[in-house]
């Protein structure tokens, strides 16, 4: 990533940027239903595996487009197709471990190409220059990606954990450089598709009550489920994407790159990951709301909240844009909430969790 400078300036996110996230949060419905359906360690990790290599590149794109606008036909129509393979790698999903693999594979592989040549479209030679090093880690990893859907059994779980361990260390292995970064954009882009993502148990709500009668019941766990969707929003929303900006905004070259690869790379996947694992477990919990629900989806539900909790942490701490001493324990406290889901019934927990991170918020207000 090294010398890599911007082309577009500091501009805000487009309505095709905005068109590619909706896209890719298809994949994080489609993993939600794995969880959903299969609420097991294996799916569990089936669920990062996949998280993690499809995170990577949405990342790439996300520089990608923070440093070559697409203001072109050409560019348009390259991105275009890389949602595209989005879209079939998102199809794959479901039954990636158990027969589509290789059309995730070549799916991925589609998007690593389109992401070279996007690239390769820039004015500048330093973007070109950056992408000709920087190519190749991606294409071998795609690579690697393709080999362990093609082949499939326990060689696909080893590759495909290869490639996950291979992209995310490429940075430290190669160094990061003065990646010139426009921060409104980039802060921007990242927050639209965590709030698209949070939207995602909003829907898992609305599924899972769809066949139970609209009565007070209903109405008031409802409620809380959408008070734990708004929670999180307002854990990301309320002043950090603001203060993020402003940090980055301050930060010399070489640091900004650093604090935007670390901050919005490393740090928001364990984000995204809570949210599926919050959103799988609220899809089944409100199919019976006020029957205990058994330890492993309640895992799930207090799991994903402490997950995005100290995703969060490490987030504020990496850009220094907060304290993280009071959402640091509320992580470690909504383990806790475990007992209640599975022993007494899922809307109990949910309310605790709500009540968590009410008090976590009103703390910090203090």
């Amino acid at each position: 990533m090294a010398g890599l400078e911007a082309e577009r300036g500091a501009g805000r996110v487009t309505t095709l940027e905005l068109f590619f996230d909706l896209v890719f949060v298809f994949t994080i419905t489609q993993l939600t239903a794995v969880l959903y359906h299969a609420p097991t360690m294996r799916s569990l990790v089936q669920v990062l595996l996949m998280l993690g290599v499809i995170f990577w590149m949405y990342g790439g794109y996300a520089w990608m487009t923070n440093a070559v606008a697409a203001d072109t036909t050409a560019r348009r129509l390259l991105l275009l197709g890389g949602m595209a393979g989005y879209f079939v790698l998102a199809l794959a999903i479901p039954h990636a471990f158990a027969g589509s693999g290789l059309a995730f594979g070549l799916a991925y592989l589609v998007i690593v190409a389109v992401h070279t040549t996007f690239f390769m479209r820039a004015s500048s030679a330093s973007v070109v220059g950056a992408i000709v090093r920087l190519a190749p880690w991606n294409l071998n990893s795609a690579l690697v990606v393709l080999a362990g859907g093609a082949v499939g059994g326990a060689a696909q779980y080893v590759l495909w954990a290869l490639a996950f361990a291979f992209e995310w260390m490429t940075p430290i292995i190669r160094g990061i450089g003065a990646f010139e970064i426009a921060p409104a954009h980039f802060v921007e882009r990242h927050g639209l598709v965590v709030i698209v993502a949070i939207g995602e148990s909003v829907i898992a709500i609305g599924i899972g009550a769809s066949h139970l009668p609209v009565d007070g019941a209903l109405a008031a766990v409802a409620a809380l489920g959408l008070a734990l969707s708004a929670s999180l929003w307002w854990l990301y929303f309320g002043g950090d994407d603001e203060r993020a900006e402003r940090a980055l905004a301050a930060m010399p070259p070489v640091r900004r790159a650093h604090g935007a690869l670390f901050g919005f790379g490393y740090w928001h996947l364990p984000m995204l990951l809570g949210i599926v694992l919050i959103a799988a477990a609220e899809r089944q919990a409100f199919t019976h709301p006020f029957t205990a629900t058994g330890w492993s989806r309640a895992a799930m539900l207090a799991g994903g909240v402490a997950v995005f909790l100290a995703g969060d942490v490490l987030f504020r701490r990496e850009l220094m844009i907060g304290r993280v001493h009071v959402r640091g324990a509320a992580a470690v406290l909504a383990l806790a909430t475990m007992p209640l889901g599975a022993t007494v019934a899922p809307a109990a927990q949910i309310g605790a969790l709500v009540a968590l991170l009410a008090a976590t918020l009103a703390t910090e207000a203090r």
